[in-house]
């Protein structure tokens, strides 16, 4: 009563001790309410208690993981491997967690009980027996993990029920019978992983109902009968890997209506027949239709975006298509014991490999009838090679070299070639950590980060189950950089130690997770994070790589003595809720309360200071949050135009009829309210035609968002994609390099104070209704100091390293000194996209470095964009030049912005019938007697296929298909 008496006399006014009082009234009544529906029912719903006894008692603990397994209050004493929700005041099972614990016996029927189940994980144990048909009680089940066992019996056509499955997997087990036609109602499932099994009949042709399937992963089973033509109906299907069944019948002429499929793998499977038309498949990666009797001739036409393509082991004949020569992404092509003729014509083949040194080229056409060969300037590159053994051409030992030598190795163990690569970062010798205590060194990049130094790391197992390649080290950077992103970690936090190819052919990995570097070790919380990430399967799927699992998650110390991940529980502190004494549900009441209202009144009084201090910027509105709403009819999906770490963008209309974009940052993001503000006060500041406008901003009702001048044509990045209708031709690239250039330059000598960028990319560079260049996005951006208003140009921020991988300056990298060359350094990479359309990283390859070594080889020419149209050679020279000059190492190297202006100025006066014409679609005809062949266009004549000069563009000029 005296607390009663006391806590109000801290509120000043009637208005606030009249809201203690009825605040406390309602919490203690809701407690006593709680505590006492606690008592009655029981914390843990005692259904599911009984059914984890049942499972206990069944699986055979031969470890003793599941010590902890006693009482009867899963959810509040932890026990391993629960997680638990409180649902209506009751505790209920929402995830059973039990991978890699070495448990034995069987899984219980009793968990069809667990009627709030979302994943049940038993993956990777030496569980027997059958699946319980009870599991198709689990509505809510999301995740249905049972790989890496030894179930057998057959699958129970229960499992139908669920409904809201998005991702079975009960490969690696000996489970046998048919697929039951009732996983035909599994309309939420994307991940079919039934693969390595000893499922039989065919395959049910109701499953082409799955319009959300992502993954068909059925090989290694016995399954017969004819492919069913359904399953060209799922329209999301990517992967559909059926090797190693003992199908009957030919490939459905209408799986060529699969037109996102990235892989195709019919391996094995006793097919007859043609192969279909795979053009219309135009995201095709990989095809493997070897080990069959399919007869015919190869494709004619193939999508340009595949690298694997094997088709040995059949009965196709006739020659070999140009199709094939000219596959620009191509890393293996297999095609031996066939029976295909005419001539090996190396002498048009067309490859990227020239512009990179890691790139690795396979062409096996052995045992066939090839009668002739053709050499090409790309088969005496080192990495490319060619196998002929076994064809009428070998005879007479004329071809020298190791073309007609045998070789037969499988797509496991390639003998790869001595291939180039990046020279790596090395830490000092003279550091050395103590391998007793399970210490490694960070190695490689994290001298980008700060000094090397010792630490511990998670040793992981993984697994990609259907890669999307056959060979790894082209795309080992790539995938660093992809599971670093997914497991929110930098780089050089995450290393491949070791790997190698299994049957499948599947890629297994031993992965090693490093803390960042400032720190030797993870935190608890971080290593359950990292944890749950993987066995959630929260890291988005890539195409490339396809779909993973876990296979262990090794833990040494320091980590052997941190809770398992699922052992704690929502409900830890429901133990002693059942014992509450009055006096503690009093004293905590009235503390809690007491908290509560103080933290709101400093809320209130921290909220109206900082909406006192608003930013107010003359021209630049402060709008509401309701008329956000009203702008983009309550933030409509239909309304949203893009998305960025910051938050999503919706296209909306103002009250006036403007038509605007919203920048609207998620919830929750510091990040995002330190960009707001730094944006909004760089944007007052600066105007410029080629910098997007600020219209106004939102700052109402915990909502923070920027409002911008809408623009019509998207990001430079969109139009640059292989998947733009319209891309740009070369004199509007030219007009959006030289007008982001000028919008840059103002940042950097115009604004008071100058500014630099930070993040200088494609798609921070917008296009307005007529394609006019604005810079947008200063959420990064810094202020430069003093001594830059001073006429000293050499000045830097010392700063944390902010950007995008790919346009950083790699001088701003090693140091964290933010200069107006920086800047350079990313406008430079954004040159070189709209030269040659490709992105900044692409499969883990740096775009710069393509570039240097394809100068270097002499063969630029070969890497420009042909879908940008002719082009005057004496302007694309100077262009390229300049590109190469802004991504120099060294800072002092660049040129200045406005150096770089005057230069795309020169070049934008040398091109021909711009003023007039506009284009050089238009000024360029053919019908007006004007000549220009592959590209070139040289003062309204014919450029040679040799051009002459710096040696720039030295060399051949080859046919540039579309890539």
């Amino acid at each position: 009563m005296y607390l009663l008496k006391f806590f109000p006399m801290i509120f000043t006014s009637k208005e606030e001790r009249r809201k203690f009082h009825d605040s406390f009234k309602g919490c203690f009544i809701l407690l006593i309410l709680i505590a006492s529906a606690n008592i009655c029912s029981g914390l843990t719903d005692q259904v599911e208690v009984s059914a984890l006894k049942a499972i206990h008692r069944d699986v055979g603990d031969v470890l003793n993981r599941l010590s902890n397994w006693a009482g009867d209050d899963p959810c509040g004493s932890g026990w391993t491997g629960v997680i638990c929700e409180t649902i209506n005041g009751t505790g209920h099972v929402t995830e059973l967690r039990l991978l890699n614990m070495n448990l034995t016996g069987s899984i219980a029927p009793d968990v069809g009980n667990l009627t709030e189940l979302v994943i049940l994980d038993f993956m990777w144990n030496n569980i027997t027996g059958s699946i319980p048909p009870e599991i198709g009680n689990l509505s809510k089940l999301y995740l249905l993990l049972l790989n890496g066992n030894k179930l057998t019996g057959e699958l129970p056509p229960e499992l139908g029920n669920l409904s809201q499955l998005n991702r079975i997997q009960i490969d690696q087990n000996n489970i046998s019978g048919p697929i039951p036609s009732t996983f035909q109602f599994l309309n939420n499932a994307k991940h079919f992983h039934m693969n390595n099994n000893s499922l039989n009949g065919s395959i049910p042709p109701e499953l082409g109902r799955l319009e959300n399937l992502v993954h068909l992963l059925l090989d290694n089973n016995d399954l017969s009968g004819e492919l069913p033509a359904e399953l060209s109906n799922i329209s999301t299907l990517l992967i559909m890997q059926l090797d190693n069944n003992h199908f009957s019948g030919s490939i459905p002429s209408n799986y060529s209506q699969l037109g996102n499929l990235r892989k195709l793998s019919l391996r094995n499977c006793n097919l007859t027949g043609v192969i279909p038309d795979v053009s219309a498949m135009s995201n095709l990666g990989y095809l493997d239709l070897s080990s069959n009797q399919l007869t015919g001739q190869l494709p004619l036409a193939i999508s340009q975006t595949i690298t694997t393509i094997d088709l040995a082991y059949n009965k196709l004949d006739g020659d070999i298509p140009d199709a094939l020569y000219k596959l620009r992404g191509l890393e293996l092509l297999f095609l031996q014991n066939n029976f295909l003729n005419g001539t090996f014509n190396g002498s048009i083949m067309e490859h990227d490999l020239f512009a990179n040194a890691s790139s690795v080229l396979i062409l096996d056409i052995q045992y066939n009838n090839i009668t002739d060969y053709q050499s090409g300037a790309l088969l005496s590159l080192s990495n490319v090679t060619l196998r002929l053994y076994g064809n009428p051409v070998c005879n007479d030992n004329s071809l020298g070299g190791n073309i007609c030598n045998e070789y037969n190795g499988s797509i496991l163990n390639l003998s790869l070639p001595n291939t180039a690569t990046s020279p790596s970062l090395e830490c000092s010798s003279e550091l050395t950590c103590d391998p007793s205590r399970n210490f490694e060194l960070v190695y490689g990049l994290s001298l980008l980060y700060g000094e090397c130094h010792c630490a511990y790391p998670l040793n992981i197992g993984y697994r990609l189950k259907s890669p999307g390649f056959a060979i790894f080290p082209p795309y080992e950077d790539g995938f660093q950089v992809h599971l670093s992103s997914g497991l929110n970690l930098s780089v050089y936090q995450v290393n491949v130690s070791s790997y190698n190819w299994e049957p499948g052919p599947r890629l297994s990995m031993n992965i090693k997770l490093f803390p960042n570097n400032t720190t030797n070790e993870f935190t608890e919380a971080e290593v359950d994070h990292l944890f749950n990430t993987f066995t959630s399967w929260i890291i988005p799927d890539n195409y490339t790589f396809g779909p993973y699992e876990l296979l262990f998650f090794n833990k040494d110390f320091p980590y052997n003595g941190t809770l398992s991940p699922g052992t704690t529980s929502s409900l830890s502190g429901g133990a002693i809720a059942g014992i509450i004494i009055g006096v503690i549900i009093f004293t905590g009441v009235l503390v809690a309360v007491f908290v509560i209202l103080i933290a709101k009144r400093q809320q209130r009084y921290a909220k109206a200071r900082r909406h006192h201090e608003r930013i107010k910027v003359a021209g630049v509105k402060d709008f509401t949050y309701e008329e956000m709403t009203k702008a983009t009819n309550n933030f409509e999906g239909s309304t949203e135009v893009g998305q960025g770490g910051y938050g999503k963008v919706y296209r909306g209309t103002l009250a006036d009829g403007t038509v605007v974009a919203i920048k609207r940052a998620q919830e929750g993001s510091l990040q995002g309210a330190r960009e707001f503000f730094n944006e909004i006060e760089l944007l007052s500041r600066i105007h410029h035609r080629n910098l997007v406008s600020l219209i106004g901003f939102c700052d109402d009702e915990d909502e923070q968002m920027l409002v911008y001048e809408y623009m019509e044509n998207g990001t430079l990045r969109d139009h640059l994609n292989l998947s733009s209708k319209q891309p740009s031709n070369f004199v509007t690239r030219i007009q959006i390099a030289l007008g982001s250039a000028r919008g840059i330059l103002y940042l950097h000598t115009e604004a008071n104070p100058p500014i630099y960028h930070r993040d200088i990319k494609a798609s921070n560079i917008l296009l307005d209704s007529n394609r006019r260049a604005k810079v947008a996005d200063f959420g990064l951006s810094r202020l430069a100091p003093v001594a830059e208003l001073e006429g000293d140009t050499g000045g830097h921020v010392s700063t944390v390293v902010k950007g995008t991988p790919g346009y950083l300056d790699p001088e701003y990298f090693y140091t964290h000194k933010l200069t107006d060359k920086s800047d350079v350094y990313s406008f430079g990479v954004v040159l070189l996209e709209l030269i040659t359309g490709m992105q900044a990283i692409t499969k883990g390859k740096n775009l710069v470095r393509e570039v240097n070594l394809a100068y270097e080889a002499g063969m630029l020419l070969s890497v420009v964009d042909p879908r940008m149209g002719p082009y005057p050679a004496e302007c694309l020279r100077p262009l390229v030049s300049l590109a190469i000059s802004c991504c120099q190492d060294d800072t002092d190297s660049r040129p200045s912005m406005s150096e770089v202006v005057r230069e795309l100025e020169a070049i934008w006066s040398l091109i021909p019938g711009k003023d007039t014409m506009g284009s050089l679609e238009t000024s360029i005809s053919t019908d007006s007697g004007v000549n220009y062949s592959k590209g070139l266009y040289f003062n309204n004549s014919f450029a040679s296929s040799e051009v002459s000069g710096s040696g720039l563009m030295s060399g051949t000029i080859p046919h540039v298909a579309p890539r």
